[in-house]
């Protein structure tokens, strides 16, 4: 098995307080697709929060390490912002994508582009970048003047997400239910799109509550995280497993797959 570049070790995370993470372990080796999934309050999208260096996500034990370096504990001293470890490579799908108005797409990429690269990108090559994603992931140019996420389709937006990722070229990759939301046709676009992003130099961590994403992008390991803590892993075969009984067997009657295909 490959190193791993991210490795969660007894990461326990509060929010307001109260304790949500309650010890996780788990690694991501680079090359690898990991699926997380579980019920609705198990922890998915704290921990996805806590990984990007979100604020309100207050970590009370463990540590996270990034390529052998820790990026993130209950030491003050250890932990980067968030902005740090965008530069180092650690790249975030929000599952609701903000709406920012007065900053165009066009402005927000070239300018995300530049401050992870921490230098100015030349123009045209930024055109040519921007170009190349958006045809990848079938990305309407014509949204580039448009307000960042303002008046956007869920699909649109969560497309705008990975043509992000296809721009800054990310080690990890974390993909917070980018599937919610979505219709068939906008999921099998975005699916594509992260598939045409594996290979070696990239790590992905896709975190969902049901297994329809996963019958697009195959994954390599599939973790189930129940109360705060990762309750069971396993291959591809468990996420069938799950998509035929749900989460039963951890104390839930959640369903792991949608009840249409829409």
């Amino acid at each position: 098995m490959a190193e791993p570049i991210l490795k969660i070790e007894g990461l326990k995370v509060a929010v307001d307080g109260k304790e949500i993470l309650r010890g996780v372990d788990l690694e991501v080796p680079q090359g690898e697709v990991h699926a997380l999934m579980g019920p609705n309050g198990s922890g998915k999208s704290t921990l996805a929060y806590a990984l990007a260096g979100h604020p309100r996500y207050e970590i009370t034990a463990g540590r996270v390490f990034f390529q052998g370096q820790v990026i993130a504990s209950a030491d003050e001293d250890e932990t980067l912002d968030a902005d740090e470890r965008a530069r180092l490579g650690v790249f975030l799908a929000m599952q609701y994508p903000l709406e920012v108005p007065g900053v165009s797409v066009m402005n927000f990429l070239r300018t995300s582009l530049s401050a992870v690269r921490g230098e100015e990108i030349p123009p045209r090559e930024f055109i040519k970048a921007f170009n190349e994603a958006s045809q990848l992931l079938e990305f309407d140019k014509s949204f580039a003047d448009r307000y960042l996420n303002e008046g956007f389709s869920g699909g649109e937006k969560k497309r705008h997400e990975i043509l992000q990722m296809a721009l800054l070229k990310p080690k990890v990759a974390i993909l917070d239910e980018t599937d919610s939301g979505l219709d068939i046709d906008a999921l099998k676009v975005v699916s594509n799109g992260v598939n045409a992003l594996r290979g070696d130099d990239l790590g992905v961590l896709i975190i969902t509550h049901y297994t329809r994403i996963l019958n697009y992008i195959t994954p390599d390991v599939v973790h189930v995280m129940f109360e705060g803590r990762i309750a069971k892993t396993g291959g591809p075969e468990l996420a069938e497993h799950l998509e035929q009984v749900g989460y039963v067997e951890f104390g839930s009657h959640e369903p792991a797959a949608t009840s249409t295909a829409s």
